[in-house]
């Protein structure tokens, strides 16, 4: 189920993504009167072969446009007319080209056709992203609020010198607010840590190459957390030992939990045995003695107790606050791209695949979630189809640059050569993800 859900949310936010990023090409050709012959939301046909098992779920003739719901789940597409694209080559353009057409056009106007669908994507994620602050606001933890414990380091975290119960007091020289500008920090380059330890300070610098670890999805450093009993499973052993909502664990098996972090080796180190809680509920201090299961769990989800900070926006502060950061993810995709080419993080962990994507959506629907990477795959979606590769958004932009400084248009023949290139470099990109997803997935 939890399978089913993760590819529901992929699919309905690449819905969404791609049928708003067509409408941009759509409505721009509508706007300079060039004809529309389909708007399609997925392929009817088999992508990238337009005379191939042609047939679509729904379609629907309005004007001279052909509304359609296509068989093969992979993006979408117009087929705007005098238009070389995924859906045609030049031998379907040997006419003389009619006034509706794309390529009786302007160079201008045609610039602008291209640039639609990034334009809405780019419009879409900043209204997300306003969206998001003004429905849900930010919750974070705040820096004097987690440095009165400090961090908890993990192993990655040590390795590069880090030790729990640090406190980080600066990033790079600078302050810092809230906790998440921590995380975010590492990917930058050559980021360095300010860390108070023992009444003493000292300069963690983080190596570039960390970035690899992390999008391996390795645990790296968080808030040292600490906890009561929030919510105890029925049928468990935690409540068949006694185990109450709100119970404080103090000690498992006479050693001492101070925080969160702790109890987790130490249940996971006493799969299948029967265990020593001390815990506290209301003033009082007991004893209980549930078995831990052979998957390592007693049955409780905690309540963190770190007091966390909570904004709340207006409409203009979440539009102003939703735009900078919206805008924010285009820096942060080309400093990835640089960083991949520097070394710092491979290719393989950089880029996921719908596997990859899906994941990060989850298995249960969360709603926040949901438009959260939304917003951030629509400022993406704009990003990579501005790339100037052949076929991609930013390639026709390219050449009709190129067409508007000096004044010669390239021929039908080099529109379709250059079509064909890029179509093979998008599709070798996919079966490379798509590789790697599977990779993943089993190993």
């Amino acid at each position: 189920m939890e399978g089913l859900i993760m590819a529901a949310q992929l699919l309905l936010a690449l819905t969404i993504l791609v049928g708003l990023h067509e409408f941009g090409h759509f409505i721009f050709a509508r706007i300079f009167k060039i004809r529309v012959n389909k708007f399609y939301i997925f392929f009817d046909f088999l992508f990238p072969l337009p005379n191939v098992l042609n047939f679509a779920l729904w379609k629907k003739k309005k004007g001279d446009t052909e509304y359609g719901l296509g068989w093969f789940p992979l993006g979408g597409y117009v087929d705007i007319a005098g238009m070389i694209d995924e859906t045609k080559d030049a031998s379907q353009l040997s006419a003389t080209p009619e006034p509706w057409e794309f390529r009786s056009k302007p160079a201008w106007q045609r610039l602008f056709v291209m640039l639609g669908g990034i334009i809405v994507n780019i419009i879409l994620g900043i209204l997300i992203y306003s969206g998001v602050k003004y429905t849900w606001g930010e919750e974070d933890f705040a820096r004097e609020e987690v440095n009165k414990r400090g961090i908890y380091a993990h192993p990655l975290a040590e390795k590069i010198g880090l030790k729990t119960g640090d406190k980080i007091l600066k990033i790079n020289g600078k302050d810092y607010s809230v906790f998440s500008e921590v995380l975010s920090a590492v990917a930058d380059e050559n980021t360095s840590f300010l860390v108070e330890r023992d009444s003493q300070t000292i300069e963690v610098p983080v190596p570039n190459q960390l970035i690899e670890n992390i999008a391996k999805k390795e645990d790296f450093l968080s808030p040292i957390f600490p906890f009561e009993v929030r919510i105890v499973s029925k049928g468990m052993p935690a409540e068949k030992a006694g185990l109450r909502e709100g119970d404080k664990i103090l000690a498992i098996n006479g050693q001492k939990v101070d925080y969160y972090q702790q109890l987790q080796p130490l249940i996971r180190s006493n799969a299948g045995k029967k265990i020593t809680l001390e815990i506290e509920r209301k003033g009082t201090k007991l004893n209980i003695n549930p078995v831990v299961t052979a998957d390592s769990a007693i049955g409780f989800n905690p309540k963190f107790t770190l007091a966390t900070v909570e904004t709340k926006f207006g409409i203009g502060d979440s539009f102003k606050e939703g735009t900078v950061e919206a805008l924010s993810v285009i820096p942060q995709q080309i400093n990835g791209f640089a960083r991949i080419f520097k070394g710092h993080i491979s290719a393989s962990n950089a880029l996921s695949g719908p596997v990859g994507l899906s994941q990060m959506f989850g298995g249960h629907w969360d709603w926040e979630r949901f438009w959260r990477l939304t917003g951030l795959l629509s400022m993406a979606l704009a990003f990579m189809n501005a790339l100037p590769i052949p076929a991609l958004d930013g390639g026709h932009v390219i050449v009709l640059l190129y067409e508007m400084i000096t004044r010669r248009k390239p021929s039908e023949v080099f529109m379709e050569r250059t079509q064909q290139i890029g179509t093979f470099i998008l599709l070798a990109l996919m079966a490379y993800v798509l590789f790697n997803d599977t990779v993943k997935l089993l190993f």
